[in-house]
């Protein structure tokens, strides 16, 4: 007779189903359809990789141990191939578009068969300091977070959430630039610490990295075709920079001890503009001027919690993660009040708003603008919203806890990530085939 059980097991089990009987830890199954009150937008599960159960019912069903803790997807410029980026798998999987099949694995560990891949062995930039012990700075485990394509799609940027040694993410981080046309690392370079987001300009001669670790972006210059000759050119402080002095021997939280927990990140189309979402602090976006990057000011006004900031043609759209709101407004407007109120707290008002579900986190515009995506990551959803006027148009369940999101760039495919919380649910990324109806 056993007389005890491991508390650690017991207390999974129990927070287990605790989520399940809440609805929270969810499957759904190949072939599933959206519900909404329009018949205009239809969203089908038609394919799913996952590392969670070896022997499925659906050829569609794949599993896959690429995926590990998958957190972003996104599409080659083409349409022809998706890149998962899996945090605790380190590894960015590639498959082919059409045909649904893994291509290519990409690993991020690096030894010293990978030393070349490190410009004059650069371990560092803007004088970040190394708090931890270690011989081979450059040889680690990157954990991959989000990532962005530049020069027409042929390289693609990703992002390291920290180096494997380096436990509470207060070290100088990394980026990997992948090309796109081999699938192979070229250089990596290194980042402050905790990037996250990453983003490129529209006329491909800036890359900002947003880091979340200490309320700083870094500024590459992109212009020309060699990642060699890529360099840091500012380093761009959001209110006030972080102090990262931890004791070493503490576990700190770095998911919440992130200062302004600086998330979405993108340029304005006509790349006068870069834009940095507040997830944390006093929220708001601060507004840079491109020219120099110097900074505007904030700009409040928004729910709070801003996760993801995407900018389609005219609007700008935003995900509040806790409130679970996604909004709208002229990004022109929206840029235009912060310039005009020099010096002055900055309260925009001219949003339209629709209410998603908690949790809400990557959104997703589709090329024509008629459409956003939306993946609601506590409520374990993805929700389709008609951009015209902020209407939900459909909802389909997802597996636990999406997170990321991408979509085809001739807009038949929706691919969503599922991250999973507290070693629960995720694992997973779904694909779903985007019918809209006809018209007459």
């Amino acid at each position: 007779m056993i007389k005890c059980i491991n508390r650690g097991i017991l207390t999974s089990v129990l927070i287990f189903w605790s989520l399940f009987a809440e609805g929270q830890i969810t499957t759904i199954s190949i072939g599933e359809s959206s519900t909404g009150a329009e018949s205009e937008l239809q969203l089908k599960l038609v394919a799913r990789k996952q590392r969670n159960e070896e022997t499925t019912k659906n050829d569609a069903d794949v599993y896959d141990t690429a995926i590990n803790s998958p957190k972003s997807v996104v599409f080659s410029q083409d349409g022809k191939k998706f890149y998962v980026h899996s945090l605790e798998g380190h590894t960015t999987a590639v498959y082919n578009a059409s045909t649904k099949k893994k291509i290519k694995e990409i690993q991020h560990v690096f030894t010293a068969s990978n030393d070349s891949l490190f410009l004059k062995n650069e371990t560092t930039v803007f004088d970040y300091k190394y708090v931890v012990k270690n011989d081979n700075l450059n040889h680690f485990d990157g954990k991959p977070v989000e990532s962005c394509l530049s020069h027409d799609g042929k390289f693609l940027w990703v992002t390291y959430y920290r180096r494997s040694f380096d436990s509470n993410a207060q070290c100088p981080s990394a980026l990997a630039i992948i090309d796109t046309e081999k699938d192979v690392i070229v250089r990596v370079m290194p980042t402050g610490p905790l990037p996250k987001m990453i983003a490129c300009s529209p006329d491909n001669q800036f890359v900002a990295v947003t880091h979340w670790g200490d309320n700083t972006v870094g500024i590459i210059d992109v212009s020309g075709e060699n990642p060699i000759k890529f360099n840091y050119v500012k380093h761009c402080i959001v209110d006030n920079k972080v102090d990262l002095n931890y004791e070493s021997d503490k576990k700190i939280d770095r998911d919440n001890n992130c200062g302004n927990c600086l998330r979405g990140t993108t340029f304005t189309p006509d790349g006068a503009f870069l834009l940095v979402g507040k997830m944390g602090g006093n929220g708001g976006v601060m507004i840079f001027d491109t020219k120099d990057f110097s900074s505007l000011g904030t700009v409040t006004g928004m729910q709070t919690n801003v996760r993801h900031i995407v900018i389609k043609d005219e609007f700008l759209y935003l995900s509040a993660n806790g409130p679970g709101y996604v909004q709208k407004c002229s990004w022109r407007e929206f840029v235009k009040y912060r310039i005009e109120n020099e010096g002055k707290t900055v309260l925009f008002k001219d949003w339209k708003n629709i209410y998603v579900g908690k949790g809400a986190r990557t959104i997703s515009v589709s090329s024509d603008g008629k459409y956003l995506f939306a993946a609601v990551n506590n409520e374990s959803k993805v929700v389709a919203v008609r951009t015209e006027d902020m209407q939900i148009v459909a909802t389909i369940k997802a597996d636990s806890y999406p997170v990321g999101m991408a979509m085809s760039p001739i807009e038949d495919l929706l691919i969503v990530t599922s991250q999973g919380k507290s070693n629960l649910g995720g694992n997973s990324v779904m694909l779903f085939e985007v019918i809209r109806k006809k018209s007459d």
